[in-house]
């Protein structure tokens, strides 16, 4: 592709089953889920979005440094209208990977990997041990489709309805399947 590829990271849940904020919690490195979580995505994808509520933007900005925050008001109406939101504040991509901020094991290498596979009309998904996870990218062709998102179906709803445009990627990092909900899985997946 000649235009760039971009990152949406969305860090605009509330963290109810977690107990506190899970983007703030700490991995025994001394980072957090979502700092780690960015650095990651930095090195791939020099262009990144964060939509987040706005009582959380300030500290996310601190965690990601050179990012663009957005601060989306209505998070409560769930992650396709979050999604949505921050669809419709892309500039001039070809495409866009869609990330959960609270997905800090995923390797460099997977998000490289779905990048260099995404085209103007593809959906790319990461698949490992037949399991499909997170992140996905999205041609510029479906940018209209999850800028009308709403609810809390995120993008995967657009693979049911373009199945066409599937393009399944498999690959051997399990961290395409960890995200954290609670502080068990936070426990789980740093001893994994």
């Amino acid at each position: 592709m000649t235009k760039p590829v971009g990152a949406i990271v969305l860090a605009a849940g509330f963290s109810s089953r977690f107990g506190s904020s899970k983007l703030l919690a700490h991995l025994s490195n001394g980072k957090s889920v979502f700092q780690q979580t960015v650095e990651r995505i930095a090195e791939v994808f020099p262009d990144r979005l964060v939509v987040t509520r706005p009582e959380m933007a300030a500290q996310l900005q601190v965690l990601a440094q050179g990012t663009s925050i957005l601060s989306f008001e209505h998070a409560e109406q769930g992650m396709g209208a979050t999604l949505a939101f921050a669809a419709r504040q892309i500039g001039d991509w070809d495409g866009c990977m869609v990330c959960l901020g609270d997905m800090p094991f995923i390797e460099v290498s997977t998000y490289r990997r779905i990048a260099e596979k995404i085209t103007a009309d593809s959906i790319v998904t990461p698949t490992f041990n037949s399991k499909m996870g997170n992140p996905a990218a999205f041609g510029k062709t479906f940018f209209t489709d999850l800028g009308a998102l709403t609810g809390d179906s995120g993008g995967r709803k657009l693979t049911s309805i373009y199945p066409q445009a599937v393009r399944e990627l498999q690959v051997s990092d399990p961290g395409i399947l960890q995200d954290i909900d609670t502080q068990e899985e936070l426990a789980l997946y740093q001893d994994s």
